[in-house]
């Protein structure tokens, strides 16, 4: 594995996928065909691409030596020393560079939704993953932060209901993703992650049921508000409720029967049934808002 590969690895493009969500403000504020807001929002989409590498090299600095015993993580350029310490070191400081010029050329406060994003991940990768319960909630709040930045950058007001259906889908997903790591790991699980010990997979089947209830009622709430309603002068978006609703149970069915999970972006960049449920959800959500 030459060095050029070994860095782009380290940076976890594929987990760009998560950063998507700045883009939700712009879809529903109106604001699709605007080229400069547009423009303006990618821009955001890119700090955030750049800023969750760096804490992702942050993270697998921390856990280098528990990843060389995971199946999965010990492949990471750190934990497989294809990359030193100090060639990680140096390539962060250089994106943290790129970042910061990026953020400037904005102009907004979307910094302040960046900078709480940068500081809580990094509590997270020291000490709060580690804490039970917590750890899912500010995971699932690194997704919420995303959604925001989105509209503080184009400054325009997000719906409460909107943001309350993108946590609890995010904690669907990590819930998930906690499940098949006790699953898959056995009872090397709590080598992994010490506060597995704390879960179960009882426990976290509960959890599951409950979030992913939430998620589709909270997302069905959003389209049928009143604020909605009148923002958008339709009650059409309660159509787009399907796709949620089979999304969310695809999903549960490549949990349970398929065993998989442990990569929500994998499963969103290789399973075609959760492509198309997303393709046609934006297609009708874009059709009705901007008809």
């Amino acid at each position: 594995m030459n060095k050029f590969k070994s860095l782009l690895i380290l940076m976890r493009p594929q987990q760009w996928t998560k950063n998507l969500l700045v883009f939700a403000a712009l879809i529903f504020s109106n604001n699709l065909l605007n080229i400069d807001a547009f423009i303006t929002v990618f821009l955001t989409f890119c700090c955030f691409c750049l800023t969750s590498s760096v804490i992702y090299i942050v993270n697998d600095w921390k856990d280098r030596e528990n990843d060389r015993i995971h199946p999965g993580k010990k492949n990471r350029p750190l934990a497989c020393g294809a990359i030193s310490t100090g060639d990680a070191f140096t390539f962060a400081v250089f994106i943290v560079i790129a970042d910061i010029i990026i953020l400037f050329s904005l102009g907004s406060h979307v910094w302040m939704v960046l900078g709480a994003y940068f500081l809580m991940n990094i509590a997270y990768t020291f000490k709060l993953k580690h804490v039970v319960i917590l750890d899912i909630i500010i995971v699932a709040l690194g997704f919420v932060l995303r959604a925001i930045s989105g509209g503080v950058v184009i400054e325009v007001e997000i719906s409460s209901w909107l943001i309350v259906a993108t946590f609890f889908l995010a904690l669907f997903l990590v819930l998930c993703k906690r499940r098949f790591e006790m699953m898959s790991l056995g009872k090397n699980a709590i080598n992994h992650r010490k506060n597995l010990s704390d879960y179960s997979v009882q426990l976290l089947d509960q959890m599951i049921a409950i979030v992913s209830g939430i998620t589709i009622l909270s997302y069905s709430l959003y389209t049928l508000s009143p604020q909605t309603v009148r923002k958008f002068n339709t009650e059409n978006l309660i159509l787009t409720i399907p796709f949620v609703v089979f999304g969310i149970f695809k999903y549960l069915h490549l949990i349970y029967k398929k065993q998989l999970g442990g990569k929500p972006e994998e499963i969103l960049l290789n399973d075609r049934y959760i492509q198309l449920s997303i393709i046609l959800w934006i297609i009708c959500a874009v059709v009705i808002i901007y008809k």
